[in-house]
Order: C-alpha cells, then structure tokens, then sequence
C-alpha cells in the first residue's frame, strides 16, 4: 500500500471540505482492493461525488465498481435514511393509536435532526455490526467536511447518554423505545471508533495555512473523543517546474511555508505527501497511480493533450471565445449590492471553495463605501477572524453563531417563558426534553434567522456552511415551528419571516461560490436547482482561485488553466445574469488589503480587466 502504511479494518478520511477526502478514498480503496482485499467504500457526506471519481453510479447498497475486482461502493443517502427511520418508528402505532396521533409523529420526524440521527443509523450498522460487512477485509469511510463529522462521531455518546436518563419516554425524533434498541449498537460504534487494532483516521489535508489549522483541531478533537490512532495526507503539494513563472514560485512558497508552520498537533504524526495533479481526478486508471511516483501528473496531463488535440470534449469553434467578456473581480458586483443600501448577502457552495474569503472581500468592501456591516457566519468550522488577521475597520464588525452559547441562551429563554408556570415536576420534564441534541439545532437556526433580520437596516454577509448543511439549515425552517412549538408557544417575528426574506431577490443576494473544477461546479449547479426548489433565487456565481486570467508558463499551471475553460465557460452559461472570476493570488488571501485586492479594489485601473480570448 502506497498511500499509507499498516491499513486497518476501519479506514476514516476527513478534513476541511475541499482538500481531497474523496479522492484519497477512493484511491486507497483501489489499490487496496488491487491487493486482492475485498473493501467496501461508504460515503457519509451528504454532498458526496464518489460516482464523479469512480466513473460508476452508487446506491445506497454496495454497488461493484467496473474494473476493480473485490471492491464495493455506497452512498449513505440522508434522505432515504430518515424515510426508512421514520417508517420504522411510526410503523408499530399504526392501528394502534388514533391517525392523528400517528399523523403528528410523522410531522415530528420530518426535521433536519432526523436527518442526522438516520444517516447515523445507518453508519453505525456498517461500523458496530461486524456481521453486516463481514464479507469484506476493509471499510472505508469518507466522511463529511469536518463540523458534520465532529457531529456525526459525537452522536453515539450524546444520543446514549440521552436515552440513558431520559425517562419520559418520548423525545424529539419520537418514541424513545424505538431507539432503545439500537444502544447496543451505538455503543459497539464508540468501542470501534476508539479501537487503535481497528481503526485508522486518515486526515487529508492541504499545504495551506488554514486547511492545516483545521485538521490540527479536528486531530484533537478526535483525539480527545478517543479515536488516538491517526495519520496525516497533504494533498496538492505543489513544486514549481518553471524557474521564470512568478506564480508557480508563488504557490510553491506558499506550500512550503504552510507545511514549515504546520500545527503541533499534527507535525508528529505518520505523514503522506500527494503531489498536485494539474488535472482532475477522475478514473481507476488514475487512482491506481496515487502515492506512486510524480509521473502520474504528467501521464494524465498528456492524456488531456491528447483528447485536446483530437477535439474530444471540445466545444466547436464559432471564431469568437465566450469567456473574452468575463469580468475579473467582485468590485462591479459589491456595486450592484452597495445600490440597494441594505440586506444581506449569502456565500454558499461545496466546502473548501473560498465561501469564506469571499464573504469577508464583500464585507470589506461594502464597509469601505461607507455602509454598516456585519460579518458572520454558520459555518461550525468557521475561520472570519483568520481570514480578517484581525484587521479592524470602522464599519465592519465580525461575529460567529456560537452553538454552545446559543443552546444556553435558548434554553434559559424557554426556561423562563414555557416554563414559568409548570410546577416542578413540569419544569424538570421541560428541561430534560431540552438537553437533547435536537436543541442546539433549534437554538442555531433560531440565532441564523435573527442575522438575516439584521439585514433590514444594514448591510448582514454571512458565510455559510458547506452545501449539504446549508441545505438542512434552510429546509428547517418549516419544520422548525413544529419542534420548537413542543417547548414553547412562542414564535419569534425572524423565524416567521425567514423564508419571506430568503425568497425576497431585493434583500437577500445569495452567491455560489465555486472552483473552476467539475466537482465543484457540478455540486454547485445542483445546489442552484435546490434553491431554485425552494422558491429561492441564486443572485450570482463566483469561480475562486482561476489561473484563466494569469500569465503563466510553468507546464502544470498552463494544464491546469487550459482544463478551467470548460467548467467557467459551464459556469457562465448556468449563471445566466452574473459571474465573476477572482484569480488565484500569490499572497494568501488574509488582511484587508489582500481582501480587497481579491475584490479587484486594488488594481490600477478602475474598470475590471477582461480574460484573454
């Protein structure tokens, strides 16, 4: 095995969204398969493009992957999960209790913590139940962007824990004894993931200063939930092949000096470098190379020539090029924003696309043409001061929607308005039903709906969590009036005018942020259609860190710019009104002044360069 050495039975990969989990997956499922193993890959992200890398559509039961004998691939569908979990808890009262009874069960099961605790559900079969993947040597998870997996793997203690003490019999993913059953296998899960002979967690990670910084936190928090046995992947190592490109020796002392500040916590563990690959990962053929040598860049490069010459995937000249009028920069779109004086502006996409650097460019530069704005975030794994290196401005002012503390508040509020009148029994039933983890959800949605009611007399940025979370948060909003309404009667005016806000294309701007790579854009379009589903309209489309309007000459950057053309031409088409291209920087985007230059407020000329034809 290339990738990393003494594979266990149990194989977890996770890291900030964006850094590669997926693809080391998969790649290491290939070639341990290769081995003759017999492997199962599981994806639990909800967002997950494992039929995009494995060239093959997956189920939700293990499907074969074409030309990898011994290996077996599956999605965990969050959906489908919470509809089998929701029958399998209703159906035993059909019959049995009045069909408004059970019609009101079935309401209370349709939130987004259902959502969670079904996935979970599912995943503890795989990983506590040896009998359901007996038939296999390995399991391989690719996991979520890290806030999901932080929650996913602290579920079993919170949900045991609950269970254990609760003793109304009844909470809010319905009646308990349907869960009761499954605490033995919960238990099993937390045994198996602290088990050092059984499990390995891969941390993928890039050679970037904040990926980095988050894979440290999520190492010690793992770490500190008892999964001790870890290794480390940085992937997309970058060296320059070019002594003349300022860009490619840009990028590479970036990478060399993100790795030299590399964070304790994962300085000493088992590391595995994966060079960058200037074109997509995509195919067995390529995922068999992984780890193998730096040949494996050059052989899919020359692949991509070749396909290039010969027209495959090309579009067909019309002696004009579609993307000669792009424009370069966020200041003409901050412009547009700024006109309407107020409201706020929404940052969505796939994790580890730039939904953060791009949030706080806006904000600064709506807070540079004098208007009041506030920067925040629901984004668990969220890095705005980071990103700000604590710059101040004036105008500007930086929060974060804190769980813990938002639970707390919630809870005390309900506490004192539900419960003032209860006697004690009452008051200690109420405050039981609020310790479950149902309520921090309830609790951050309640503090995200009063963030975008900011919005009426200033300027709210809010740089949103990766897509599939984002998705919950907003899908919730309906079903959040009926759980919060088994706590309290009371329903504030900014959950009431949530959707209204959302759906009101003159107050909230919602921008997809996307890299000029298929997974993301393909992830991001599908994210268009949703919103689209939810009567929300999408305002405009970003491509991050695009290397089309760079001079460049280094081999493996001129492949990469070439292989952008196709998926920001795909953008521009989808984006119908508006889209903007931000080039890849050579200073990392962090400070105001780095900020603003990724706006384009910096550049010489006041009108916005184009792309070369």
């Amino acid at each position: 095995m290339v990738l990393f050495s003494s594979p266990t039975r149990n194989l977890f990969f996770t890291g900030k969204g964006g850094v590669g989990k997926t693809s080391m997956a998969c790649a290491t499922a290939v070639q341990l398969a290769e081995t003759g193993s017999r492997v199962l890959l599981v994806s639990t992200d909800p967002a997950s493009n494992l039929q995009d890398v494995l060239a093959t559509k997956i189920q939700n039961t293990p499907t074969a992957i074409a030309g990898v004998s011994n290996l077996h691939a599956m999605n965990i569908d969050p959906a489908e999960s919470a509809k089998q979990y929701r029958e399998r808890m209703v159906a035993p009262y059909r019959g049995v209790l009045p069909d408004a009874a059970v019609a009101s069960m079935e309401e209370q099961l349709s939130g987004s913590c259902t959502l969670e605790i079904a996935a979970f559900d599912e995943f503890s079969r795989l990983l506590g139940d040896e009998s359901a993947t007996s038939q296999y040597d390995h399991v391989i998870f690719d996991t979520a962007p890290t806030g999901h997996t932080l929650r996913l793997l602290t579920l079993p203690s919170a949900w045991t824990g609950f269970m254990e003490t609760n003793t109304t019999g009844t909470s809010c993913l319905g009646p308990l004894a349907g869960l009761q059953d499954q605490q033995k296998l919960y238990r099993k899960s937390v045994d198996a993931l602290s088990d050092f002979t059984k499990t390995t967690l891969l941390l993928v990670t890039r050679p970037e200063a904040s990926a980095l910084r988050e894979a440290g936190r999520t190492s010690q928090e793992l770490q500190q939930l008892g999964v001790q046995n870890q290794q480390l992947i940085v992937n997309g190592v970058f060296s320059a092949r070019a002594e003349d490109d300022e860009f490619a020796a840009a990028m590479e002392s970036r990478c060399q000096q993100a790795l030299k500040s590399m964070p304790p916590q994962i300085a000493s563990l088992p590391r595995t470098d994966i060079p960058l690959l200037p074109v997509g990962l995509m195919g067995i053929a390529a995922l068999k190379q992984i780890g193998h040598s730096n040949a494996v860049g050059e052989d899919l490069a020359a692949e991509d020539d070749a396909r290039a010459e010969k027209g495959v995937g090309e579009e067909p000249n019309d002696g004009g090029d579609s993307l000669a009028q792009i424009k370069v920069g966020l200041d003409s779109m901050i412009d547009e924003i700024a006109a309407s004086g107020h409201g706020v502006v929404m940052t969505m996409g796939k994790g580890g696309v730039g939904k953060t650097t791009v949030a706080a460019a806006i904000a600064v530069g709506l807070a540079d043409r004098g208007y009041e704005v506030l920067l925040s975030t629901t984004d668990p794994a969220a890095h705005l001061t980071t990103t700000l290196a604590n710059d101040k401005l004036p105008n500007l002012t930086v929060s974060r929607i804190d769980p813990e503390q938002e639970t707390e508040d919630y809870t005390a509020e309900v506490m004192a308005t539900a419960g003032a009148d209860l006697d004690e029994q009452g008051r200690d039933l109420l405050l039981e039903d609020l310790r479950s983890p149902c309520t921090e959800e309830i609790a951050v949605f309640r503090a995200f709906a009063r963030a975008v009611a900011g919005g009426k007399d200033r300027f709210v940025v809010l740089d949103t969590a990766p897509t599939g979370h984002t998705i919950l948060l907003l899908d919730s909003a309906l079903a959040y009036h009926r759980e919060v309404s088994r706590q309290s009667s009371q329903m504030p005016e900014s959950v009431e005018q949530l959707l209204p806000r959302l759906r009101d294309p003159k107050f909230a701007r919602l921008l997809i942020v996307t890299l000029p790579e298929a997974t993301p854009v393909h992830e991001a379009t599908q994210l268009q259609k949703d919103l689209e589903r939810a009567e929300i309209a999408t305002f405009g489309w970003v491509v991050n860190q695009s290397f089309q309007p760079l001079k460049v000459t280094d081999s493996s950057l001129k492949q990469r710019q070439q292989n952008e053309r196709t998926y920001v031409r795909e953008v521009n088409e989808i984006s119908s009104q508006r889209m903007v291209v931000l080039p890849w920087q050579k200073q990392s985007p962090t400070g105001l002044d780095n900020l603003r230059r990724v706006a384009g407020e910096l550049r010489p000329a006041s009108k916005s360069p184009e792309l070369p034809a």
